[in-house]
């Protein structure tokens, strides 16, 4: 267990769902955890979860060791204003997207160590991707911290933060590249005759099959495809209509056009 007294300030979707993971993984006890974010529906659901919710951002920095940045990089500014001087001396966790270290301390009021990191979205159900950028001014015990935080959500990799932009094209925004994988394949059963449950529930344990493939066996994703395919079969049949329609192009696109994005927030 981490002894030290973690702040959340924002507690949305990625927040909470860092936040969850950390409290039903015993990570941190439940008292040594505090947030605060400007919803007050949110504040109520974290109340739920047993940790201390706290009147405003500068009360949160002055109470923790160490401070998570989980608001929208947009909010970013005005949020740390608010914070004034509390953050001052402390470990600083950010997953926003777009704003680079230098950025953020610029907005931060006095000297801290700071990381910045990109999760993704599964770890609401302990199956994310973190990265955490590795040229970090953290000391070695908060970067062990910092493993030891995210480590339960899912899988964790360091990167220099001249990466971070394209972890975000490729796991951040992945989930939603994914997802419309799975609809359309489901589409694509329902086309041919399948109920539309049973084709999402087709559609999803092969995703979540064939990933889980991946990262137990290691093997090439190129030889798990030609593992599949038979010659002039069903799946080679399909492949020949996926590289006809352009799949590989589009999918590489979508991760170019997420990192411009993410470097085009940070400015």
């Amino acid at each position: 267990m981490i002894d030290k007294k973690i702040g959340f300030i924002g507690a949305g979707n990625m927040g909470s769902a860092i936040l969850k993971g950390i409290v039903e993984s015993k990570t941190v006890a439940k008292e040594n955890i505090f947030v605060y974010d400007v919803s007050p529906a949110i504040r109520e659901k974290m109340q739920e979860y047993g940790v201390r919710v706290v009147a405003d951002n500068e009360t949160l920095g002055s109470l923790s060791d160490v401070v998570i940045l989980a608001v929208k990089p947009q909010y970013m500014k005005e949020t740390l204003a608010s914070a004034g001087n509390a953050l001052e001396g402390k470990c600083v966790i950010s997953i926003a997207a777009g704003l680079s270290s230098e950025k953020l301390r610029g907005m931060i009021g006095g000297k801290v160590r700071l990381l910045r990191t990109m999760p993704n979205t599964p770890a609401m159900v302990y199956a994310g991707a973190f990265a955490l950028c590795n040229d970090s001014d953290l000391t070695e015990e908060e970067k062990q911290m910092a493993q030891q935080l995210f480590a339960p959500l899912g899988i964790v990799e360091w990167v220099p933060e001249h990466l971070i932009d394209a972890v975000c094209g490729v796991s951040g925004s992945g989930p939603a590249y994914v997802a419309m994988f799975m609809e359309a394949m489901a589409d694509g059963g329902v086309r041919e005759g399948l109920p539309r449950a049973t084709a999402y529930q087709l559609a999803a344990q092969t995703v979540m099959g064939t990933a889980k493939w991946y990262l137990e066996s290691g093997t090439h994703p190129g030889v798990m495809k030609d593992m599949v395919t038979s010659p002039a079969g069903t799946t080679i049949a399909g492949c020949a209509a996926l590289e006809k329609n352009g799949l590989r192009n589009a999918v590489i696109e979508a991760v170019h056009a997420g990192t411009i994005r993410s470097k085009e927030l940070g400015d």
